[in-house]
């Protein structure tokens, strides 16, 4: 009879271990189909990207299982071609290259997204803005980008075809974000920037630049685009959320729990969260930048079905390979993951 008791007191050991193992991190990680992800992002030390970092630096990467090596390239473009390239799965860029890539014959899809404004700011040179009256004057201007083909030459190309010019008017050069931009403006190579925070507020707020359109408001992004557009997102190939679905629920559900952190977290909070290099030793002018651009992120990672048709509108109104007729705009975002992240976090 002790015996028998031993036994199934052992048994019962043995449960409770193989219960508490299959609710442990290790064994969720063991769920997923990858646990190491490797993201692509262009300036991840810009606010365009703070979601990004808070899911990394509070540890919510983690908590899902997932071990997260993000890479960071001066633009968003260079960030899509390292996943066109292989050699990141993920792209923590801009939506409408999703809207680009379809044209190209290459399916992409935003899982969750980081920000509902570009958070991208047009500013003119001190030296140049005393000839400057209107964007006519921008003609022949040498204008500063994060890199060619990113949002921010997107952004600019929209504004300048807005206003009766072409693309080609100005002549582009890419400058990085945040100390190359600001950098390359102050030393002069370039007349005008079109860039993400903190370079932008840095710059203006030195009188380096005076703004001329400004997309990291409500206000500002209906001025310039007739209303919200989808702007950082987490998208990756189409193949890739097919063969992982459990891998993308999990980077997903990490970074909408920290855009929920995000919602009621202080200035102070965030300032102290973000590496202390993204502070760039003026911890008070990062606190009056995040509070100019807090109500450009995303409160739950949904992309809107109208921010994507106002995406498609700024995008093709200058790219002739795109228009609505070759772009299946259902085919761009899928919002099932930011739902169910929604449901496990409530």
């Amino acid at each position: 009879m002790k015996l028998l008791e031993r036994m199934g007191m052992f048994a019962a050991t043995v449960c409770t271990g193989v219960a508490l193992l299959a609710a442990s991190p290790a064994s969720a990680a063991d769920a997923l189909e990858k646990t190491k992800v490797s993201i692509a992002v262009g300036g991840k030390s810009s606010f365009y990207y703070l979601p990004l970092t808070l899911a990394d630096r509070l540890g919510y990467f983690k908590d899902e299982g997932l071990s997260i090596e993000i890479n960071d390239f001066a633009g968003g473009a260079k960030a899509l071609q390292a996943v066109v390239g292989g050699s990141a799965d993920v792209v923590s860029g801009a939506y409408e290259h999703i809207i680009d890539m379809q044209t190209k014959n290459q399916a992409f899809k935003a899982v969750v997204l980081q920000g509902r404004y570009p958070d991208v700011a047009i500013g003119i040179s001190k030296t140049k803005f005393a000839s400057y009256k209107s964007p006519a004057d921008m003609k022949g201007l040498t204008v500063g980008v994060t890199a060619p083909g990113s949002s921010t030459h997107i952004i600019l190309a929209h504004f300048l075809v807005q206003n009766g010019l072409k693309p080609t008017d100005v002549s582009i050069v890419g400058v990085g974000a945040t100390a190359g931009a600001v950098a390359a403006l102050r030393a002069g190579k370039i007349d005008a920037i079109s860039n993400i925070d903190p370079a932008i507020t840095m710059l203006e707020s030195t009188g380096d630049i005076k703004v001329v359109a400004d997309a990291r408001t409500t206000a500002g992004s209906k001025a310039l685009f007739g209303g919200p557009v989808p702007a950082g997102c987490l998208y990756a190939p189409t193949e890739f959320i097919e063969k992982n679905p459990k891998t993308v629920q999990a980077m997903t559900t990490a970074m909408v729990r920290a855009l929920k952190w995000l919602q009621t977290a202080t200035p102070e909070q965030v300032a102290s969260t973000v590496p202390a290099d993204y502070l760039v030793g003026d911890k008070p002018l990062y606190i009056a930048t995040f509070q100019k651009v807090r109500e450009s992120y995303s409160p739950d990672g949904m992309v809107p079905e109208e921010g994507a048709k106002t995406a498609l509108k700024m995008t093709s109104a200058f790219n002739p390979a795109i228009s609505a007729a070759s772009v299946k705009l259902d085919q761009t975002y899928d919002n099932r993951f930011a739902q169910t992240a929604q449901q496990k976090l409530k």
